[in-house]
């Protein structure tokens, strides 16, 4: 047993990504949902995509508001042996997904402003625990069993929720250089929250060890551990004793003597018995030892006696009712910079992000397993990114888009560890992240267009950095949707994509005290999104 037992699972929560990188969150609007391919947008969420693009918006004021309604499964399956459960499901709500743009633009300048969850989002929810969690008190039987104790059930009560979220704060300024070329720059303020809550209790066992009336019936773990480790703690005393019983007869010069004749040296034929009885019960053979090698023997079991009853102590410890409360915050900055192509019926967004260097630190109420140390700070950076979007108008009607993202994750610090100490993301990546789109959109008539895209995204993740909470998968995007022109100032989009995940698989080798074992992520993600756009 481990004092980890509930860390495990509460120690990194990756929440909402169905568009974007490992960090990044890129379906900031409502019209991204209903044609995920923005990054060559010259409409309001443009502030966001496409930022040089403004300066294509007629002069005025410009408002763009937008939510998004996202759910998403998690499904974890495990072949390790014993388990109560083999398949672990959790859900991610979020009702609330806001997107807000504001946009003066007069003449050949255009400033803006924004609000967005740049990262993460929701929480998520996992009322049956993990694999982590379960693997560690299903052990808990075999252990015992392999120390002559018979133990077949365990069962605990656990919850967790935990919630991780990047809000950001954007403000930009940008030029029409000439017909074709114009230029932006930015920066993005970014506040990190997240949280934690979450308890593992009630974890029983059913022993058998008549020596203190366990007969097989469902019991507390730590109060069985409790009275095990104080009948170990007995037992090395009487040991002990024991051993040292003898020393009169070592200081007499009888440690040479063979216990078998022990009654040469002083001992009656009735302790010789007892002393060879308690040895050959022991796993002892007392037929070729000494009295000094009996000293010795009872004094090594009076130690291992003891070893065992603190390690039944700890386990008493480990396997104790567990809380967590746990709050986490930080923040950084993020430099942007963007160019506009545009060529009569073709149009070229170009926008790079600058690494955010972000630090959390916890701010924590009850921490009973020792994971979040009040004050102490974790990374969590936001990695640099590169977005090239191509918009063509193929017709008077007809649009067609197309738009690449690239995550610079290597460069970055997401709070991993290997061997207890964090590690850049090159330690558990191979590749960097990045993901493509393609979009159509369709002007029935003055009022309506509807629109259709395609998203994939493709992670760069070594099997290191996969565990059943904090996993990395590529995914495929279908989404929809259409823009209602309620007015001539007024637009409103709604959009609805689906998002399914690449199925991915981890090997873990054996490693004391588990087997070699084989773990299963998926997910599914729904969107659902209703923006407006008003211009004055």
């Amino acid at each position: 047993m481990k004092r980890t037992l509930l860390a495990i699972a509460l120690s990194s929560l990756a929440l909402v990504s169905l568009a974007g990188g490992i960090v990044h969150n890129t379906n900031q609007s409502a019209s991204f949902i209903r044609m995920p391919v923005r990054d060559a947008s010259l409409g309001l969420d443009a502030a966001y995509y496409n930022p040089a693009g403004l300066v294509f918006l007629k002069d005025g004021f410009h408002i763009s508001l937008s939510n998004q309604y996202i759910t998403q499964t998690r499904d974890i399956k495990t072949t390790f042996p014993g388990l109560n459960r083999t398949k672990f499901e959790g859900g991610v709500t979020v009702p609330l997904f806001p997107s807000v743009y504001a946009v003066y633009k007069m003449d050949k300048l255009a400033f803006s402003v924004g609000f967005n969850p740049i990262g993460g989002g929701g929480s998520a929810k996992f009322e049956n625990g993990l694999p982590s969690f379960e693997m560690q008190v299903a052990s808990i039987p075999g252990s015992l069993n392999n120390g002559g104790i018979p133990t077949t059930k365990y069962s605990y009560e656990t919850n967790f929720e935990g919630s991780s979220a990047y809000y950001g704060i954007q403000a930009g300024a940008s030029y029409k250089v000439n017909d074709v070329l114009s230029v932006s720059l930015g920066l993005r303020y970014v506040i990190v929250s997240n949280s934690y809550q979450g308890y593992l209790n009630n974890i029983m066992i059913n022993p058998q060890f008549p020596a203190l009336n366990y007969s097989g019936e469902m019991v507390k773990a730590p109060v069985f551990f409790t009275e095990l480790s104080g009948y170990l703690a007995n037992v090395s005393a009487q040991l002990g004793a024991t051993g040292n019983s003898l020393q009169p007869i070592i200081d007499g010069g009888g440690g040479s003597v063979p216990l078998s004749q022990g009654t040469n040296a002083g001992l009656t034929a009735q302790q010789v018995a007892t002393l060879q009885g308690t040895i050959t019960a022991l796993g002892g053979d007392p037929s070729n030892m000494t009295i000094a090698q009996v000293q010795g023997f009872f004094g090594a079991a009076s130690t291992s006696y003891g070893a065992n009853s603190q390690a039944m102590s700890a386990n008493a410890v480990a396997t104790a009712d567990k809380k967590v409360d746990a709050d986490q915050s930080g923040s950084g900055i993020v430099p942007i910079i963007g160019a506009n192509l545009s060529f009569d019926r073709l149009n070229i967004g170009i926008k790079y992000e600058h690494k955010a260097s972000i630090k959390v630190k916890n701010a924590t109420t009850i921490d009973d397993v020792g994971m979040y140390p009040d004050g102490v700070e974790t990374p969590a950076d936001i990695p640099s990114m590169l977005s090239v979007g191509v918009g063509f108008k193929a017709t008077d009607k007809l649009s067609l888009s197309g738009g690449v993202h690239y995550y610079f994750d290597k460069g970055a610090e997401y709070g991993k560890k290997l061997n207890g100490e964090f590690v850049m993301n090159d330690k558990v990546m191979d590749k960097n992240f990045w993901e493509l789109g393609l979009g159509v959109e369709y002007e029935i008539n003055e009022k309506w267009l509807v629109s259709a895209g395609y998203l994939r995204t493709q992670t760069g993740v070594m099997d290191l950095y996969q565990t059943d909470l904090s996993h990395s998968l590529s995914t495929n995007s279908i989404a929809g949707g259409l823009r209602y022109m309620a007015t001539e100032n007024i637009g409103i989009n709604f959009g609805v994509m689906n998002t399914m995940y690449l199925e991915d698989t981890r090997d873990f080798p054996a490693a004391t005290p588990y087997p070699a074992y084989t773990e299963t992520y998926n997910r599914k993600a729904f969107t659902v999104a209703l923006g407006v756009d008003f211009s004055f």
